[in-house]
């Protein structure tokens, strides 16, 4: 671990949501500064803590409720992060005694509610289509993208409030994630890289999604992949507006509202607390 980091001792949540984990960091009473290195040190399943992403809680910029920073295991900040917008939500509402927050983020504020079944429903905002939101390095239809690659169909970009791609395929379950998500996470069409989605469409209102996450690799399941998906389904004339998403962690359901807002509900698990150094 970083030399540096050992004289840290910073309280953390270890918390996941179908099993894409994070470390979650409250800097609301005192500021958290962490160094790229540092943030790469406890993403290190071996020698630090270990992580999909690390969330810090903040004071809030606009609203009554919290700031949300996302940072991938390679250290990157990147904009959103909807399995752990739930994660940060049972914290704060737990800590506030509400059912209701508002999250904010670089992506804009997303709206959470918790249901009496522990499930928390988080509100994404209005989904962006064209290919400058995305964002992309040049003009392409954004719902009929071909990357050259065999056996490959075209793929569908959307912006969840991060890049996402879609592809649906026949068999998601013999795909090779390693080898194709990070040629198209990494492809040059994406400036600033994309998380990349694999589904099969089971019903009008199943899918099957796996996913490759730019900056982490293949994870267990993935929040905003998951209402990319769904939305890709839409409008592509696939599937309904509301779907059940199966992941590699588990299930999540999804529902794309007439003004083109995403909601996502699932769970928000603890697994442990500690100290990082």
């Amino acid at each position: 671990m970083d030399t540096n980091l050992l004289a840290k001792k910073i309280p953390f949540r270890k918390m996941h949501g179908l099993e894409n984990d994070f470390v979650v960091l409250d800097s609301r009473q005192k500021e958290i500064t962490l160094s790229k290195n540092e943030i790469i040190a406890i993403a290190d399943r071996k020698t630090g803590v270990g992580f999909d992403q690390l969330l810090i809680i903040q004071p809030p910029k606009k609203s009554n409720g919290v700031f949300m920073s996302v940072y991938n295991s390679d250290g990157n900040r990147v904009e959103t992060c909807g399995n752990g917008a739930r994660c940060i939500a049972k914290v704060v509402m737990n800590d506030l005694n509400t059912n209701e927050i508002i999250i904010e983020t670089l992506a804009g504020p997303i709206k959470a509610s918790k249901h009496q079944n522990g499930q928390i429903t988080v509100n994404l905002g209005k989904i962006k289509y064209s290919w400058k939101d995305i964002p992309m390095s040049r003009k392409l239809d954004t719902l009929n993208l071909d990357f050259g690659i065999k056996d490959l169909p075209h793929g569908i970009a959307v912006n969840v409030g991060n890049p996402h791609v879609v592809f649906f395929v026949k068999d998601v379950e013999n795909l090779d994630l390693t080898e194709v998500g990070p040629k198209i996470s990494s492809d040059k069409i994406f400036p600033d890289g994309a998380n990349v989605e694999f589904a099969q469409l089971l019903s009008k209102d199943h899918i099957r999604m796996r996913v490759w996450e730019r900056g982490v690799g293949v994870t267990k399941a993935c929040g905003t992949g998951a209402c990319a998906t769904l939305v890709a389904s839409v409008k592509k004339g696939l599937s309904k507006n509301y779907a059940r998403v199966s992941l590699d962690g588990g299930d999540l359901f999804v529902e794309l509202s007439k003004n083109d807002e995403v909601k996502m509900t699932g769970p928000a698990e603890y697994s442990f607390t500690g100290l990082t150094g």
